[in-house]
Order: structure tokens, then C-alpha cells, then sequence
């Protein structure tokens, strides 16, 4: 496939003339780089982070999705032959098929005092590497293009095939070379002579002082930085010690590359610790200072929230320093960081016409639905704070994500966990509800913060944060968003109303009238009150006895939804909360396509938002790159939803802020994605798809009118305790009677 071929099925460009990536024009603040110039985007390998390291299709896509003076990277590996070609690992089995082709080799090599068994370059001439392909070494990444083949490429081949506006050569084994009578300097000096070479980096001293004088003044040299207790093979010293030295290291290079760590170090819990002097000496001592490590898809310090923009930011644009350009997998991220997030104020003019809706507050940073939570979504950037209301045992409505204590708070050590218990009725089991305590004992308890992705993942959120914050009343939260002056409305959810109604005698509707009449929100016109539920009952009961906005949230993935349905949600709702997959549904993790839900709704008068947005890289698809910025950016710009529900206000805020929304021409790395794209290419290796996700019908909208208030169970001490738990008896039992027809589980979205 041609260079413009690819990146065509990739973005959708808003400019018929636009061909290449651009950089916006607006004026700079002079950057703290050691030239003053803006900071170098060096892509590892191409796009490494999505297709296999120095593929074909990776450096395509990195040159074309990146800024116009990105540097394409190349861990040049020598042939037996003596041919340069591009590989990330002297050992051909980590990122080829190598075995496939030639069977397996348990030969062994020495290199630079670590043991290496397998294949490796110099075990076949160029030739010989015709047919193996490359592949993807990272098993946290997709695997499945795997299957198209790209070939090994030389230098000359990545110049010709994807005309990078800058080349790095790294060259890694220049010792090991010259043991077996290759000459790499002899290899680097006469490809300088026929490709432009931007920059040769080297973690050998004898190598760089060896071609310094036969390169072009125009190539910058640079020292790669390893261990600090890694041993240098020229001068037998650790990198740690050279470090100390930068006036040895200016006479024979003009920068360090060094990993990320020697600049933001970070403490064996992943925070942050303060940053070194690092760049500043080495900017004194005039070298340039390159940092590396950088990958959408790793793990974070949590200091970030999951946000790679916010660790870039870090590196460019902290008011003390700016590193001089940094390698990444991802260079889509780092050019639109540097070109569109940099030098940006936090009050900063809003280009994207888009509601932001916390969910439970910030609660990717503090425990949901807590006071700390909603400090931080308004501190991040909020329109709207939602509050998700449970009923305690006493009546008293309050904020908090999930029916059940066992979600988001603590209960679980404690003595209440004795009253867990099966409800068939709303899809729980073993669980501690909300309306089996009294507000005074919920308050002995802490919040919890919710890691979604923890389990199958094993990546959590803000650990130091973990039982912070306090649980607030309906009331509280209320006064607390009426004093936000930069909050301009409530978003109030009401779940399982009619099973509170029924089995437990609590009235949720009236408990949220209540409150909000107590607070005055009947009588103000300041602040937007919406509230949200799945059960169109409960919005037709607020719709009878209240002039609130109602909001429909439907609980499930659809693909389509019939104009009769519409009509049903039109009679009852102002807007519609739908989930992503509703709106780009997903197929083994790559968009299938977009539908028509949004454009649908929208063409009923209906505000369209959007749930679940989050920072965690495995919530997204292949397709946008493991940053939530992208993806962000695509549903807002093909969809022009109304607003975003996300755990991370923060990163919505920046998003609808970046200056690069407002150009007439935008740049591409702030062009959506279009939809099917990355499928398209590897759609012959996937797995059978997955079954089709459901039509939103009217009869899934409609439902009973809600039932009237029962009054308090009495505590039954023949329920039985669930397997597992304290065989004391429950406080309130769950009735066993299940009704028939449609029943709704609580509105906890992942």
C-alpha cells in the first residue's frame, strides 16, 4: 500500500488539500530547549506502538500523523553480509518470525557481557531475510498485524519508503560488530553519504569519537545514556559516573539521550519524585537532552492519571525545563502535545462546544462520589457534577456510585459485611446495600476508590488516595455545587427506584424533590438540574412534578434505534445518554464502523451525550492509539455530541481547550480517526466477529408507571446468609418475590 494510500484510510482530513502533517502557525513562547526551539518528536522505530518496530507501516504512519520535522528512529543491526538494516533487537526471534522461516537456533553470542541464544543478524546475509517478516514484540499490543508481512528494511529503504524529514541511526553493538570483522563506523560513515542523517546515537564512547570527524557537521552526535550501574566498553566506567562528567561527554557528542527516569525519577510506589538537575547542567555545559521511554501503553506514575499529554507536558512545558526532544512509540502524542497542549493556560479560551460530565466526580483521582472527588472535577474543569443517589435505611439520599457498599467503599472489612446478601431482583449478589444501613453507619465507613482496571490488568488508580475523601448527602452536594461558580449545572442519576419503592419502602423521587426544593434549586435559574435514570418511569414522575431536564440513559450497547423508539424517549426526556460502543462499536478491539444512533437522536431535538470516557490506554481501541486525547477528539469531531461522562474531567478540559481546534486547518494529529480504518488492514486474521449488538426497541424503553411506596420491611430472620459470609442475620431482608416484566440493574457502566 502507498505512503498516502495508508495514512488516507487512517484520519479523515478536514482539508482537501492536505498531504502532509503540519505544524499550526500561532506564535511560541521561546522555548527552555537548549536552542530555544521547540522540542524534537523522535519516532522509535515509526508508529512502534501500533505496528511492528521499523515496519514499513510504522514509519509511514509516524511521518505522516506526526509534526513536520519528526525524526524517524533506526536501530541500525549489521547483516553478515555488512548491509544496515533496521531492527530493534540484535536478536531476530523477539522481533521476527525468524523461527518460522529457519527453524529454531539455540546457538549462543556474548554481547556487551550479557548471553543472547537464538538467531541473530549477522547469522545471515540480506538475502537470506527476504522472507521473514517483522512482527510485534510488545505482547500488550496487537499482534494481528503480525499477519501482513512487512519486510525487514534497510536504511535506504526507510528513506525511500517513507521520506522522513529527519533520520536517527542508533547503533547499539558497534563492539560486538567489530569481533566478528563488521565495521559498522565503516557501514555509518558511507550510508552518511548518501541519506541525510539527522542524528547517530551510541552507548559506545570509542564509536562516536570514530566517525566524528568524517560525518557532516549538519549530524549531531549523541551519547545514549544506559544503567546507571551499566559499564561503559570504552572507558570501563559506569554511565552513572560518565553522567558527572558532561564537559568528557561535549568532546566527542553534542547531547545525551537518556531514559525518562534521570530527569522525573520515581519512587518504588510509581510517584514522582522532584526532578533532577539534569537537563539544566547539561544545558549549562551546552548539550542538548533527549528522553526516552516514552509509551502511551506503559505504566504510568500516578501522579499523571493515566494521561501521557500530562507526562510529556512534564518533560516540555513545566516552567524550569524543557528536554530537547523526546523518543517515543506513539509520536502522534507528542506532536500534538508539543504544538497544541504546550503553553497552555488553564483558563485558556474553549474551542470545542462540548459539555464535560464528571462521573462520581474526578473518581479516576479520589474515591467516586466523595467530597474530594467533586473538589477535583471542579478544580479539573467540570460543566456538570453528577451525583449518583442512594437511599440509606433512614431516608437520607446520598452520592454514591453503585447500590451496593461492597463498589466503593470499605464495608468489606467491616462488621456490616455480615449482612451481605443475594437481590435477584436488581442482579446482585452477595452484596451490602445502601438501604440496609442508616446514614450513621455508611459515615463509620471510608469511600473506596474504584480501579476498573485492576483485576484483569493490573492497573490501578492513585493508591495514596485509596479511602480519602467523605461520603456527601444529596443536600451537601447540592450547596457544594451551587457555590462552584465555574459549574454550571447538576446532574442527578435515580436507579431501582421502583424496587426501592416496592420492597423497601423508600421513596427515591421524593427524597431528590425534597432536596432540591430544601436547597433552593426550585427557585434558581443559575444552575442546570438534570436528572438522569434509565427507568423512563422515573423521568415521567419528575416530569410530572417537576420543570428539571431529563435525561434518558440507556444501559446497554446498541447499534441502531427506531424512530418509534425515539418518540417514546422523546415523550419523557430532554437528552440521551448512550454508551461509546453505541456510537463506534468494536469489534476485538477495533472499530467495526460508526452508526447512526447520534445523527438519529440528535434529528428528534434530543442532546446526545456520551459515556464512559477514560485515560487507561485498555479502555480504547487499537485505533486510537492508546491516548484518550484521540479519542476524544474523534467522537466530538465526526459525532458533535454534546457532551463527554468521564472519569477524568482533566483530560477532557485540556482537550476542548488545545489551540489546535480552532485553526481552519488543523493539523492531522488533531484530525479524528476514521472509523474501520486499522480493521480494514487486518480484518482476514481476526477472529470470527463478535455477535451484533442489539436495536434499542420501544418496548425496551417503556416501562410501568412506578409502583407506590410499600411500607419498611421487617427484618426476616429466616433469610439466609450468602455462602462464605457470617452466619449472623441481615438487617432488612431481600423479598424473594421477582416481578415480571422489565427490571433495571444499576447504571455502572465500565
Amino acid at each position: 500500500m502507498s505512503f498516502f494510500g495508508l495514512l488516507s484510510i487512517l484520519v479523515l482530513c478536514f482539508s482537501p488539500g492536505f498531504v502532509a502533517a503540519q505544524r499550526s502557525t500561532a506564535a511560541r513562547a521561546r522555548w527552555q530547549t537548549l536552542s530555544g526551539d521547540a522540542p524534537v518528536v523522535v519516532a522509535r522505530g515509526g508508529f512502534s506502538g501500533v505496528f511492528p518496530d521499523s515496519s514499513n507501516y510504522a514509519y509511514q504512519v509516524a511521518v505522516g500523523t506526526s509534526l513536520p520535522d519528526v525524526v524517524v528512529w533506526c536501530d541500525v543491526q549489521l547483516t553478515r553480509d555488512g548491509a544496515g538494516v533496521c531492527l530493534p533487537d540484535i536478536s531476530l526471534q523477539n522481533v521476527t518470525n525468524i523461527n518460522a522461516v529457519y527453524g529454531v537456533n539455540n546457538n549462543s553470542h556474548v554481547i556487551n557481557g550479557i548471553t543472547a541464544q537464538g538467531w541473530l543478524s549477522i547469522d545471515f546475509t540480506l538475502l537470506q531475510l527476504t522472507n521473514v517478516s517483522l512482527i510485534q514484540r510488545t505482547y500488550s499490543r496487537s499482534q494481528y498485524f503480525d499477519a501482513l508481512s512487512l519486510q525487514i528494511l534497510t536504511v535506504q529503504d526507510v528513506v525511500a519508503l517513507s521520506m522522513p524529514p529527519g533520520l536517527w541511526l542508533n547503533v547499539q553493538h558497534d563492539a560486538f560488530y567489530r569481533q566478528h570483522n563488521l565495521s559498522m563506523r565503516n557501514y555509518v560513515i558511507s550510508t552518511s553519504r548518501r541519506v541525510s542523517i539527522s542524528y547517530i546515537s551510541s552507548p559506545e564512547i570509542g564509536f562516536l569519537r570514530s566517525i566524528a570527524s568524517r560525518i557532516s557537521r549538519n549530524t549531531r552526535l549523541v551519547f545514549q545514556i544506559m544503567g546507571p550501574e551499566d559499564v561503559e566498553p570504552t572507558t570501563n566506567q559506569t554511565y552513572g559516573s560518565l553522567l558527572s562528567n558532561l564537559t568528557l561527554i561535549t568532546t566527542f557528542a553534542s547531547g545525551i539521550l537518556v531514559p525518562k527516569n534521570y530527569i522525573w525519577p520515581v519512587d518504588d510506589n510509581l510517584y514522582l519524585q522532584n526532578h533532577t538537575y539534569l537537563v539544566a547542567e547539561a544545558h549549562r555545559a551546552g548539550l542538548e537532552v533527549y528522553a526516552s521511554n516514552f509509551a502511551n501503553d506503559a505504566i504510568l506514575p500516578y501522579d499523571y492519571n493515566s494521561d501521557p499529554v500530562a507526562e510529556y507536558l512534564s518533560f516540555i512545558d513545566n516552567g524550569i525545563f524543557s528536554v530537547d526532544g523526546v523518543l517515543s512509540d506513539f509520536p502522534i502524542t507528542p506532536s500534538a502535545t508539543i504544538d497544541c497542549y504546550s503553553h497552555m493556560s488553564k483558563n485558556g479560551i474553549v474551542q470545542a462546544n462540548v459539555s464535560i460530565i464528571s462521573n462520581e466526580g474526578a473518581s479516576g483521582t479520589y474515591p467516586g462520589s466523595t467530597d474530594l472527588a467533586y473538589q477535583e472535577a471542579v478544580s479539573d474543569g467540570a460543566d456538570i457534577l453528577d451525583c449518583p443517589v442512594q437511599i440509606t435505611s433512614d431516608g437520607i439520599p446520598f452520592c454514591l456510585g453503585s447500590i451496593n457498599l461492597r463498589d466503593r467503599t470499605n464495608v468489606a472489612q467491616s462488621a456490616f459485611i455480615s449482612q451481605a446478601v443475594d437481590n435477584p431482583e436488581i442482579g446482585i449478589q452477595g452484596g451490602v446495600f445502601t438501604y440496609n444501613l442508616t446514614w450513621s453507619e455508611i459515615q463509620t465507613l471510608r469511600p473506596a476508590l474504584y480501579s476498573p482496571y485492576a483485576q484483569n490488568y493490573g492497573l490501578y488508580r492513585n493508591p495514596r488516595a485509596e479511602n480519602q475523601g467523605n461520603f456527601m448527602q444529596l443536600s451537601d452536594f447540592l450547596a457544594f455545587a451551587n457555590n462552584a461558580s465555574s459549574v454550571s449545572g447538576v446532574l442527578i442519576s435515580v436507579e431501582n427506584a421502583a424496587y426501592l419503592a416496592r420492597a423497601q419502602g423508600l421513596d427515591a423521587v421524593s427524597a431528590v424533590l425534597d432536596a432540591l426544593n430544601q436547597s433552593g434549586y426550585n427557585n434558581q435559574t443559575t444552575k442546570r438540574i438534570l436528572i438522569q435514570s434509565s427507568d423512563s418511569a422515573v423521568l415521567s414522575s419528575f416530569k410530572s412534578r417537576s420543570n428539571y431536564e431529563l435525561v434518558y440513559l440507556v444501559d446497554r450497547d446498541i447499534r441502531a434505534v427506531l424512530n418509534s423508539t425515539i418518540s417514546e424517549i422523546r415523550n419523557t426526556a430532554n437528552a440521551v445518554v448512550v454508551s461509546k460502543r453505541s456510537v463506534l462499536p468494536v469489534d476485538n478491539q477495533f472499530l467495526e464502523t460508526q452508526t447512526e444512533v447520534v445523527r438519529m437522536l440528535q434529528a428528534f431535538n434530543l442532546s446526545v451525550y456520551v459515556r464512559l470516557f477514560q485515560n487507561e490506554f485498555v479502555s480504547q481501541p487499537w485505533d486510537f492509539f492508546s491516548d484518550a486525547y484521540v479519542e476524544l477528539n474523534s467522537y466530538y469531531s465526526i459525532m458533535a455530541i454534546s457532551g463527554f461522562v468521564t472519569d477524568y474531567p482533566a483530560t477532557a478540559s485540556r482537550f476542548r481547550r488545545n489551540r489546535c481546534l480552532g485553526y481552519r486547518d488543523r493539523p492531522v494529529y488533531m484530525n479524528p480517526i476514521l472509523p474501520g480504518s486499522l480493521m480494514s488492514l487486518v480484518r482476514q486474521g481476526l477472529p470470527p466477529a463478535e455477535a451484533p449488538i442489539p436495536i434499542l426497541m420501544a418496548s425496551d424503553v417503556i416501562e410501568p408507571p412506578l409502583p407506590p411506596v410499600s411500607p419498611r420491611p421487617q427484618t426476616d430472620v429466616s433469610s439466609p446468609p450468602v455462602s462464605g459470609t457470617s452466619q449472623l442475620r441481615p438487617r432488612v431482608s431481600v423479598s424473594a418475590a421477582v416481578i415480571t416484566g422489565t427490571f433495571v440493574v444499576g447504571c455502572l457502566l465500565l
